[in-house]
């Protein structure tokens, strides 16, 4: 359908109405994904709901999509371009669901079934909106092996948004890559008072490695990060501790710069192996890309907030406003062009993400209303997508030149 004759406003009418209509089946999904949290790839409950959801509003669903367990898919169109709708719902160990993943899962529901009910308004719109369960976000890498199954493949968009604890709201933003490694110290245990000269140390190589990684922290960038804890480190005091493991995070603002400061920190640890005698394997866990988002959609959803929030401010700037955190939809956004909002909820006591207090705040009535809203803007914007071609080609056209350009290599 030709931008010219996109009833923007009547099919906005449409989605807002449709998603407000079910409002208490988003509220009892929320609610149960934020009182069950489970882990990432063991999201059982979570997965189970959503599907019952999808099938009792009368849709096909696969389970266990793309030979994830815990994942799913559901499509709804009449071919066309494809908008697909990320639903994340891993919680965090002990303190539950802290990043707010609840909500994610919810506000893209919403938008799925707000972009669905357009779909279902006029038969002869050509368009698909597909929801994808997106499991183990919080390090686990769900969306990485979604990409290789080919979830994404002919995807024209991708949109979620993410609550976060910021004073503010961020259309427009980026996050830095992240490349996870575990270390693994074998040394030779001794009797540590009766010969401890026959020993090799793996506790001393993984405490040298961490003191080296802290000491590198002063000649690296300020946006750069180095994160490690050790995971073992010995058994008992008498004995010379003959395995060490660490667990070890590595951002930087691109994904090549990322991949220096590994190499950089790698030799902290070989340099540890080889003042205590020590060999040391390295196991790469997963490796989140830096966020790629696409102006375009930033812009369109900007546009559609303006009429369903406008109380909430969601400027765009000329250059992505950029995030210290990381998240597998970097991934995502380098394989098709993708809109990750970050929209704020209201807290107590200064709680920021990935603690109790944003456990309490994600479940409150207040963190559901903010979220669909901007559901109400991403189903505006994947409207905008499958109907309107020439936006459509500015979005394909901008996350292609995007591809080409040297900073995002780097």
């Amino acid at each position: 359908m030709a931008q010219s004759s996109l009833d923007v406003m009547g099919f906005q009418h449409i989605i807002n109405k449709s998603i407000d209509e079910l409002d208490s089946v988003l509220r009892d999904i929320n609610k149960k994904i934020h009182e069950n949290p489970e882990l990432g790839y063991s999201e059982f409950k979570a997965h189970d709901n959503i599907v019952s959801l999808l099938r009792d509003q009368g849709f096909a669903i696969t389970p266990h999509a793309h030979a994830l367990e815990t994942s799913f898919a559901c499509s709804y169109g009449n071919g066309g371009r494809i908008v697909a709708f990320n639903v994340e719902y891993d919680a965090l160990p002990g303190i539950g669901h802290a990043c707010g993943h609840n909500l994610i899962a919810t506000g893209s529901i919403a938008a799925f079934l707000g972009l669905v009910a357009v779909l279902k308004s006029n038969p002869s719109l050509e368009g698909t909106a597909l929801l994808l369960g997106t499991p183990a976000e919080e390090g686990g890498g769900g969306k990485l092996k979604l990409i290789a199954a080919g979830a994404y493949e002919n995807v024209s968009a991708c949109l979620m948004t993410h609550p976060f604890s910021a004073p503010g709201n961020v259309t427009y933003g980026s996050c830095m890559a992240s490349s996870k490694f575990r270390a693994t110290f074998t040394g030779k245990a001794a009797h540590a008072a009766v010969a401890p000269y026959e020993g090799i140390n793996a506790l001393d190589a993984a405490v040298l490695a961490y003191n080296g990684t802290s000491m590198l922290r002063q000649q690296i960038k300020p946006d750069q990060r180095i994160q490690g804890v050790l995971l073992e480190g010995g058994e008992r005091a008498n004995i010379i501790t003959p395995k060490s493991v660490l667990d070890y995070n590595v951002r930087g603002s691109t994904l090549g710069e990322t991949k220096d400061l590994q190499k950089r920190v790698v030799k902290c640890f070989e340099g540890a192996a080889i003042a205590t005698g020590c060999s040391v394997e390295f196991l790469e866990t997963n490796t989140y890309a830096d966020l790629r988002p696409s102006r375009a959609l930033c812009v369109a959803f900007s546009e559609v907030m303006k009429s369903v929030a406008p109380d909430h401010s969601w400027t765009v700037g000329e250059t992505p406003e950029p995030g210290a955190y990381s998240t597998d939809q970097g991934n995502v956004s380098h394989i098709c062009p993708s809109f990750h909002g970050v929209y704020a909820i209201p807290v107590k006591d200064n709680a920021v993400n990935h603690t109790p207090g944003f456990t309490k705040a994600a479940g409150t009535d207040d963190a559901h209303t903010l979220t669909i809203l901007t559901s109400k803007g991403m189903a505006g914007v994947g409207m905008r997508v499958l109907f309107d071609d020439a936006f459509a080609k500015i979005v394909k056209d901008q996350f292609e030149e995007a591809q080409k350009a040297e900073d995002w290599s780097r």
